[in-house]
């Protein structure tokens, strides 16, 4: 027989598990007499388990996703006392008592019960009194798990423990492109909300802003281009400072555009010659993914162009003006080009690097420390609209909600454009590519170890002399947050790679990130740069 004392104490989870879920499971509270008025028949106890709503009918397929050979019984035991050591202690207790927890749940509803059924019929009281035991605490562990699964429901208004956030009036800032759609979604479409937190998105003027910004801890959190964290830490560009890269915002979603008045003279990329060139900052993907494309062609990026940081915002007006010949810039500014007809797309980057990293979600490391489990949460709620983005059914309500004076401030058919792939191009072609802008928030270490090679490459900001030739794993590691990202990924339902690295395959070359001095060398000896 199980012990009173922890009878008692059983009893006590089923009387919390039924407070905590009273619409779902309306259990007794008198223990004891629950077990004296058990049925004899196993079947039947089944049965009324289910009319007195001790669990769910789901419960069952829970319980045999449980008693499979990929349970963690670590994972399940802290989701199932949702972080309450002492419930989780008490839950390991009556798990033991059953003879382990894949005894607990085989006994209650796993794959195993018609075999318990059977040999009960035939058995003993003593082998009878066993499985009962055994079936009582399985159902008192698959009932707490369903309360904390309901918890994490979509349509529950949080999903973590709000009370344990430091702080939750938060200040986001952002550039207004469409890389930081799934920062800007999640305050209209309530993806903050539903993680305990109220974000004042924050619309910054530049990316030189943002760094200036963060740097002096004026805002919470930000959104970044993927090679800002890098260069800041590292002190490329300004005096260091450690960011750290919690997730990717966007894959693809930039182009190179060129103004109206080059049409037709520009094919390739010896064509840009002499162009002054605009880029939204130094220690951009842009930059970098622009200096790959012209030396690929046989330019000099520093000597046979002029590569200028334009603001995104300020971007179209220099088109028009002359100030620049082209840029490659984010979008919505691209297809605003297009709209405005200022200018014709000449390509998408993903034709220079399809699955190419752009912007992020990042923050400050002394903010974080100071805001772990609010920091969490942030990056949370982020990575789950990025999920939600990255569905193609979801893009035109997105480009709806996110249009808007507050948000982008641009014509909604602009950035349904951008977002469901189908746009023209300026050419007189109408174009459909679904992956013209995609969203995958998984922090590639690959993707640290190219951009680093592509710092030392062109010696931005000295990268050279600072990015030494064993430290891009190192540096790479500490700054994107690749861990944590599969975790929190997992969590929202997302399937992470289970690696960090990956090789990289782009229009030239392939990146092997496992050796990046090598593959810097190769550019070298085939570029001459």
């Amino acid at each position: 027989m199980v012990p009173p004392t922890l009878l008692e104490e059983q009893s006590k989870l089923l009387h919390s598990a039924a407070c905590r879920c009273q619409d779902c499971y309306r259990l007794t509270t008198d223990h004891d007499r629950f077990l004296e008025d058990m049925p004899q028949d196993p079947e039947i106890l089944m049965a009324d388990f289910q009319k007195m709503g001790l669990f769910k009918p789901e419960s069952i397929a829970i319980a045999d996703r449980l008693t499979t050979s990929e349970l963690r019984q670590a994972l399940f035991f802290k989701n199932a006392s949702q972080g309450d050591p002492e419930q989780e202690a008490m839950l390991r207790a009556l798990a033991a008592e059953a003879g382990g927890l894949d005894q607990a749940f085989a006994a209650a509803f796993g794959p195993q019960a018609g075999r318990f059924f059977s040999n009960i019929q035939a058995s003993g009281g003593v082998s009878r009194r066993v499985f009962l035991r055994n079936l009582v605490v399985g159902a008192a562990l698959v009932t707490l798990t369903n309360c904390a699964q309901q918890a994490q429901q979509p349509d529950s208004p949080t999903t973590t423990g709000s009370g344990n956030l430091e702080k939750t009036d938060l200040k986001v800032g952002f550039i207004p492109i469409t890389c930081a759609t799934p920062i800007i979604m999640s305050d209209p479409l309530g993806f903050y909300q539903k993680y305990g937190l109220k974000v004042q998105v924050v619309k910054m003027p530049s990316w030189g802003a943002v760094r200036d910004s963060a740097i002096a801890g004026e805002l919470d959190a930000y959104h970044m281009l993927a090679p800002m964290p890098i260069a800041m830490t590292l002190g490329l560009g300004s005096a260091p400072f450690s960011v750290k890269l919690a997730s990717i915002e966007n894959i693809n979603g930039q182009a190179i555009t060129v103004a109206k008045r080059h049409l037709g003279k520009v094919k390739e990329a010896k064509d840009f010659k002499g162009f002054v060139i605009g880029v939204p900052f130094p220690f951009s993907m842009h930059n970098l993914l622009l200096r790959y494309y012209l030396a690929a062609g046989g330019l000099n990026p520093d000597t046979d162009v002029q590569i200028r940081p334009v603001p995104p915002p300020d971007s179209i007006a220099q088109l028009v003006a002359g100030d620049i010949d082209a840029m490659l810039m984010p979008d919505p500014f691209n297809q605003r080009a297009v709209y405005e007809d200022a200018g014709f797309i000449h390509l998408l980057t993903k034709e220079i690097w399809n699955g190419h990293p752009c912007c992020a979600f990042a923050a400050g490391e002394p903010w974080i420390q100071e805001n772990p489990n609010t920091f969490r949460a942030l990056n949370k709620a982020i990575i789950e609209a990025t999920g939600y983005a990255s569905k193609a059914e979801n893009r035109a309500e997105i480009a709806k909600a996110i249009s808007s004076r507050q948000y982008l401030n641009q014509p909604p058919e602009v950035v349904e454009a951008v977002l469901t792939g189908k746009f023209p191009n300026g050419q007189g072609q109408e174009l459909d590519v679904p992956d013209r802008i995609d969203f995958n928030p998984y922090p590639w270490q690959s993707f640290a170890n190219w951009i680093q090679s592509q710092l030392v490459r062109w010696d931005l900001g000295k990268a050279a002399g600072v990015i030494q030739p064993d430290q891009y794993d190192k540096n790479g590691q500490a700054i994107y947050l690749t861990t944590e990202a599969q975790t929190l990924e997992k969590e929202v339902g997302l399937q992470p790679p289970t690696e960090i690295y990956r090789e990289e395959k782009l229009a030239y070359d392939t990146f092997n990130p496992q050796d990046p001095v090598a593959y810097l060398a190769s550019q070298k000896q085939k570029y001459g740069r």
